[in-house]
């Protein structure tokens, strides 16, 4: 009975220290330049990170480096094998009859013309839905074009809709024998820099030439069209499969005092297309979340191990994010979460979390208030490389940056450093420490299925 009276009266001590420090740490965090340094080194010393590529193994080697060098621990390199896709060639002309170049680039997994280029009459679709829908007759032996205009959202949330053109639509257009196909970037700015991504063929199904349009280039392509439906086109693109080549996740770790109280997973993808240099997809999602678990390494040691995970070879088929699931489904996961989404301001959190940790909302609500991030209402998913992990039963937290301008960049030349605003990548960093601060050291259970 005795030791329950002390008990109670340490634990109010314990109750309101906590959140003094996570206070504490958040604020210092709005000063960061740690973050701003991994990206501005990453996007300089090594620039685009194409999978598979001797400029992504080229980076494994810098993420280790530094990682080591910010006194993160077991720092390594875990490697993986994955098929890899180079772009070559990309030129867009219309011959008639208003004859003039257009601004194209190769969508990942792209097949290719012959190096003399493939001429044809194009099949024009207003939507996915239209092109879906059209006999295979319409589409047959032509050039498909898809003019699905994406619209800018807060959340981002026009890209599960809008992309089908690109995810699925090259698919769809060979199944009804098309010769090629091109799809207005999925994509919300207005400058000529078309916006590459993948797509994915079914194994029965033949890749044909696929590429994005600039969205004025898909303008005037329209203008055309609405002139003469009779527009014919010549398309070269001269893309490679190359073989099966080698990625890696790379991994450092916090490690807590308690084994038993499982990982906070965090990260982001160290990879990047090959356009632009990365910069805000994602150098500045591996940056923030590696600066925030610094912060709360560098106060004393944490309940939990927080391991940081930079994933290789996500933006062609969420290679990384699988096989680190493979690797380590086993091991003791309480919660995940990522930052994939540019570095505009967080503005929004969610939560998975399970009853026994139903007080985590509301401190995190009350820490993250002050950088004017609000509780969002939907159940948090994860990113693309820990959704694995998070679906396999995992706790998760989402912190939303302001995606409105994120796909002005996503997937372009423009993906650059100057394109990153180093207050709102602070921001980003405090609301970041804020939540490993709390999730990390939290005395309740917060994984699901667990005692």
């Amino acid at each position: 009975m005795k030791k329950l009276i002390l008990l109670a009266a340490v634990l109010p001590t314990i109750a309101f220290a906590a959140p003094d420090q996570t206070a504490q740490l958040r604020d210092a965090a709005l000063k960061d330049d740690v973050a701003w340094d991994i990206t501005e080194g990453l996007t300089t010393e090594i620039g685009q990170r194409m999978p598979g590529t001797e400029a992504e193994a080229r980076a494994r080697d810098w993420a280790v480096k530094k990682l080591a060098g910010l006194g993160f621990a077991n720092v390594r390199i875990e490697p993986f094998d994955m098929p890899v896709w180079v772009r070559g060639e990309e030129k867009a002309e219309v011959i008639a009859p208003f004859p003039q170049p257009l601004t194209i680039t190769a969508i990942g997994n792209s097949g290719a013309t012959a190096k003399t280029g493939l001429e044809g009459e194009i099949a024009f679709f207003p939507t996915f839905e239209d092109l879906q829908a059209a006999p295979d007759a319409a589409v047959k032996g032509k050039i498909v074009f898809v003019s699905h205009a994406m619209k800018a959202t807060q959340d981002g949330s026009g890209y599960g809709y809008y992309g089908k053109a690109r995810f699925v639509g090259p698919n769809v257009a060979a199944r009804k024998g098309a010769a090629a196909i091109i799809i207005r970037s999925i994509g919300t700015d207005s400058h000529r820099t078309p916006h590459t991504g993948n797509t994915n063929f079914d194994a029965d199904v033949k890749a044909i030439p696929a590429a994005a349009l600039s969205n004025p280039d898909a303008d005037n392509l329209e203008r055309m069209l609405k002139r003469s439906p009779n527009v014919r086109l010549k398309l070269t693109l001269t893309p490679r499969n190359i073989g099966v080549r080698q990625s890696g996740n790379v991994v450092a770790e916090v490690p807590g005092s308690d084994p038993d109280a499982g990982i906070v997973l965090i990260g982001g993808h160290l990879d990047s297309w090959d356009l632009g240099t990365g910069a805000i997809d994602d150098a500045t999602g591996v940056a923030i979340t590696a600066a925030a678990a610094k912060r709360v390494m560098d106060a004393g040691q944490p309940r939990r191990t927080i391991r940081v995970v930079w994933f290789g070879a996500e933006e062609v088929g969420v290679f990384g994010g699988k096989a680190y699931f493979e690797r380590h489904k086993d091991e003791n996961h309480a919660i995940a979460a990522e930052s994939d989404f540019g570095a505009d301001k967080v503005w929004r959190f969610s939560t998975k979390l399970p009853d026994s940790a139903a007080g985590i909302n509301d401190r995190l609500a009350k820490a993250l208030f002050p950088l004017g991030i609000v509780h969002g209402k939907d159940v948090a998913g994860g990113g693309a490389d820990v959704g694995p992990v998070i679906r396999s039963g995992v706790s998760a937290i989402d912190l939303d940056q302001d995606g409105t301008r994120y796909f002005d960049l996503h997937h372009t030349a423009d993906d650059t450093l100057d394109k990153v605003d180093p207050e709102a990548l602070r921001q980003n960093v405090a609301a970041w420490t804020a939540m490993l601060s709390i999730v990390a050291n939290a005395p309740e259970n917060i994984a699901f299925n667990r005692p």
